[in-house]
């Protein structure tokens, strides 16, 4: 099993597709430079390949146990942990105020690349414990913030989102978790909750559970949801640990993947909680974290990807089955590797377009909630927000399939070897499966695309990105990237057309109708990159070029039949009524 960070094309993405006088002018930016990013990336490499990739196997041969109430993690995973903080990894985008480093999101989405790459089991640990931070930044009381965030930065605290519970998934207006005021600004929260990633583990002080529960007087449904701090271990005045909370690990889950990663059923028993935000505005504080954690696991079904496909390419460059086509390499051989096989170097060429393609969407969607966070200009800010807000189900939804995708394709490459523990490249498929499941399945993400990106102001500013896609394609003499916008638009156009007299038509095309999107933006940031590559010499730029073109002519004339399905298919699903599946 190997790992080789890909420092040269994230660089090339801060410095050259993006500009490094992009990020800098952002107020808080001004000393990051080129030279402190490359440093960063490198040293996030060496841990994601000394550290963590040696312990993954190990997570998932041990998995993390549940005896006695108390759950323990996979042998060297504290030692890494403990490594982990001290190199600074929980706070590269947090705030100075309570510790933390407050460098760009923009390079904190390229390390969690390499991270969720190498040991994915092992991030989950740490990985809400940032959108947990986030969240309590923007919405919790100073006195939270003080109480609460410097330990969560310094990665001795960690955070939980726990929203699930067993009759409720993605329908959070069904849940029945209570909340009763005790009068002096506190609760007691009552009720269960399941699925709650790193809801119990022995590498932290203290966790720290945001929930979402329902007080007593408040409304059905969404609106009546409030959120609340509810920590492993109550925090005193002076900020040492007091006594054991209402809260109580039930069991964990036995799950297909990620097995070194603590999955919990978690039961509250009049658990003391503190209010977060206003009562009856839970949803809405708790999708600060959601979005946040949504492009998170886009960046796992990319890192998936991408150590897929080095592991794959490795072996292809060495295993001989069968003679090439002539030109044959060597002629003296019985064999040759089987990368000379042209179907193999299309599978190798497909997974590594889409995945270079889809880092830079990544870069480009996550410089713009650093826009939208810290721009002075508010319409810039507001536009950059309109972005990130349509791209989070893009990214989330296509990166994860994505995953499945090359994970599956980089496991066919070795055969049968491909099957069996050894090369790891089955792991890979197991651990890479549940990422198009949670922060919201893949079609969920779809719906939201269909049903909330299309209209409202976020409806118009889609309709102003498209068009300036268009024009850049235009103007860059792309006709294959121009006839592939034109199907967005056309598509776009049709889903509005139906959206108040058809719901069910938009519903059924909401799948198709983002992978169109998402193939057709990634071709305009293949443009994007090409540009920046063209009058540069080297391999490096070279090889660029060429997946480009491979993109624009092997993936990208997909869009031509998801535009035929999503306007010429309706018909065929409605249909078919239900009753026809027969008993």
């Amino acid at each position: 099993m190997k790992y080789d960070a890909p420092i040269q094309d994230m660089t090339f993405l801060l410095t050259e597709f993006i500009g490094m006088q992009q990020i800098q002018g952002l107020p808080g930016n001004e000393e990051f430079d080129a030279d402190l990013a490359e440093a960063i990336l490198e040293e996030a490499g060496k841990f994601a390949s000394n550290v963590l990739l040696p312990l993954n196997q190990v997570g998932d041969q041990h998995g993390a146990v549940h005896e006695n109430g108390e759950v323990t993690t996979p042998p060297g995973f504290k030692e890494a942990y403990q490594q982990f903080i001290e190199n600074g990894w929980t706070g590269i985008d947090a705030s100075p105020e309570h510790g933390g480093q407050g460098l760009p999101k923009v390079l904190h989405v390229l390390i969690d690349e390499m991270f969720g790459a190498t040991n994915l089991a092992f991030k989950l640990y740490a990985e809400l414990s940032r959108g947990a931070y986030h969240l309590l930044e923007n919405t919790a009381s100073d006195e939270i913030r003080e109480k609460y965030l410097p330990n969560m930065v310094a990665g001795t605290w960690s955070g939980t989102m726990c929203l699930t519970e067993p009759h409720a998934g993605t329908d959070l207006g069904l849940l029945n978790t209570k909340a009763v005021s005790n009068g002096d600004g506190t609760y007691r929260i009552s009720g269960s909750k399941i699925f709650i990633t790193s809801g119990d583990h022995d590498l932290t002080e203290n966790i720290l559970h945001l929930v979402i529960a329902r007080l007593d007087t408040a409304p059905a449904g969404t609106r009546g949801i409030s959120l609340f701090l509810v920590p492993k271990y109550l925090v005193n005045d002076d900020g040492s640990l007091g006594e054991r909370n209402g809260v109580v690990t039930a069991s964990i889950e036995h799950k297909m993947g990620i097995k070194g990663s603590a999955t919990c059923a978690l039961n509250f028993d009049d658990a003391t909680g503190y209010l977060i935000g206003e009562e009856n505005r839970g949803l809405a504080a708790m999708f600060k974290m959601m979005n946040i954690e949504r492009m998170t696991v886009a960046m796992q079904g990319l890192g998936l990807s991408e150590i897929a496909y080095q592991n794959a390419l490795v072996y292809a460059l060495d295993r001989r089955q069968s003679k090439a086509p002539a030109p044959r390499p060597d002629d003296s051989k019985a064999a040759d590797p089987i990368i000379y096989q042209p179907e193999v170097k299309r599978q190798l060429l497909k997974i590594r377009s889409q995945v270079e393609g889809a880092r830079a969407l990544a870069a480009y969607s996550v410089l713009h909630v650093d826009i939208m966070e810290k721009a002075d200009d508010q319409t810039v800010a507001a536009d950059a927000g309109h972005l990130v807000a349509l791209m989070t189900p893009v990214m989330k939804s296509f990166f994860t399939d994505l995953g499945m995708e090359s994970t599956l394709s980089a496991q066919q490459m070795f055969g049968g070897h491909g099957f069996i523990a050894e090369h790891g490249m089955e792991q890979f498929v197991r651990d890479c499966r549940i990422t198009p499941l949670y922060e919201g399945t893949n079609e969920v993400q779809a719906l939201d695309l269909v049903s909330r990106k299309l209209t409202g102001a976020t409806g118009e500013f889609t309709d102003r990105f498209l068009a300036e896609w268009l024009d850049y394609a235009q103007q860059q003499g792309a006709p294959d990237v121009v006839a592939a916008l034109q199907r967005v638009i056309e598509a776009t156009a049709w889903i509005r057309e139906r959206h108040e007299s058809d719901d069910a038509a938009v519903r059924g095309v909401a799948t198709q109708y983002l992978r169109l999107f998402a193939l057709t933006i990634i071709a305009c940031m293949w443009l994007k990159m090409k540009l920046a590559a063209q009058d540069k010499d080297g391999g490096f730029y070279a090889t660029k070029k060429k997946l480009a073109f491979f993109y624009v002519k092997q993936v990208l004339p997909e869009t031509e039949s998801l535009l035929a399905k999503i306007t010429g298919g309706s018909a065929a699903l409605a249909g078919f009524e239900v009753t026809d599946f027969g008993e």
